[in-house]
C-alpha cells in the first residue's frame, strides 16, 4: 500500500507559557496527524488547550517542545519572516468573528490575500469570483460586510480563506456568532468543500457542530483524551 503523505504531523508537542513567576503548561506531549482530505474537529472545554493547538497549527505560535510538521516543514525551526509566507500560501483561516474589513466590499475582502501574495490583477479577479461562486455569494459581491447577514459574512470569510488554494483550512468556532440555521448552512458548505477535497481542521465546543465532521479529537488539560470518528446521526 502506498503511504499517503500527511499534511500535519504533531509529535510530543508541549507548550509552556510563563506569566511572571507563574508557568502554565497549555499542551502536554500531544501527538496526532492529519492526512489530505480529512475533516477534523478539535473539541474541549475552555482551558483544555484547543485554542493553543489551533494557534500552533496556524503558525501563529510555536511549540516549547516537540515538533509540528506542516507539509514536511518543521514550523518550530522556521524563521518568523518565512512563517508569514507559509500562513498566506498554505493556510486558509476562518474565524468566529469573520475578521472582514468593513470598508471593503465582499469581493475586495476575498481578493485581499492575493494582493499580499502579489497575484496579478486578472488572475485575482478570476480566483475571487470562483471562490465567491463556491459559497453562492456572487450576487452579493459588491455589498459591504454591514449589508450582509452573519451567515453571508462567514461565507465571504470562507471564500477569502480559499483564494490562495491553501493546503489546509483552519476554522476557529466558525459558527459561534451565528444562529442555528446559518450555522447549519455554514457546516454544509464545509462538508461540500471537504467532499471536493479540502482538508479542514475546526475548533468547536459544540457537539452538534462537531458531528458534521469526520473525526473528533478531544482535549482536556492540555492532553488528547480521545481521537475517534465522528458519530453522525
Amino acid at each position: 500500500m502506498e503511504m499517503v503523505p500527511e499534511i500535519i504531523r504533531v509529535q510530543e508537542l508541549s507548550k509552556l507559557y510563563r506569566q511572571g513567576s507563574i508557568e502554565v503548561l497549555a499542551l502536554r506531549e500531544v501527538e496526532f496527524a492529519v492526512k489530505p482530505g480529512e475533516f477534523l474537529a478539535i473539541m474541549g472545554a475552555s482551558g483544555s488547550g484547543k485554542s493553543t493547538m489551533m494557534n500552533i497549527l496556524g503558525c501563529l505560535d510555536k511549540p516549547t517542545e516537540g515538533t509540528y510538521m506542516l507539509e514536511g516543514i518543521d514550523i518550530g525551526k522556521t524563521r518568523e519572516s518565512k512563517l508569514a509566507s507559509i500562513r498566506n500560501k498554505k493556510i486558509g483561516f476562518v474565524f468566529q468573528s469573520f475578521n472582514l474589513l468593513p470598508k471593503l466590499s465582499a469581493y475586495e475582502n476575498v481578493e485581499l490575500p492575493m494582493v499580499y501574495a502579489n497575484v496579478s490583477g486578472g488572475k485575482r479577479r478570476k480566483k475571487a469570483l470562483e471562490a465567491l461562486e463556491k459559497v453562492s455569494l456572487t450576487d452579493r459581491m459588491k455589498h459591504k460586510p454591514n449589508e450582509l447577514s452573519g451567515g453571508q459574512r462567514q461565507r465571504v470569510a470562507i471564500a477569502r480563506a480559499l483564494v490562495n488554494s491553501p493546503s489546509i483550512l483552519l476554522a476557529d468556532e466558525p459558527t459561534g456568532n451565528l444562529d442555528s440555521v446559518s450555522g447549519e448552512e455554514i457546516m454544509g458548505i464545509f462538508q461540500w468543500l471537504n467532499s471536493e477535497g479540502a482538508t479542514i481542521v475546526m475548533v468547536t465546543h459544540e457537539q452538534d457542530i462537531a458531528r458534521h465532521t469526520k473525526r473528533i479529537v478531544t482535549f482536556r488539560d492540555g492532553r488528547i483524551i480521545s481521537d475517534a470518528p465522528a458519530q453522525t446521526h
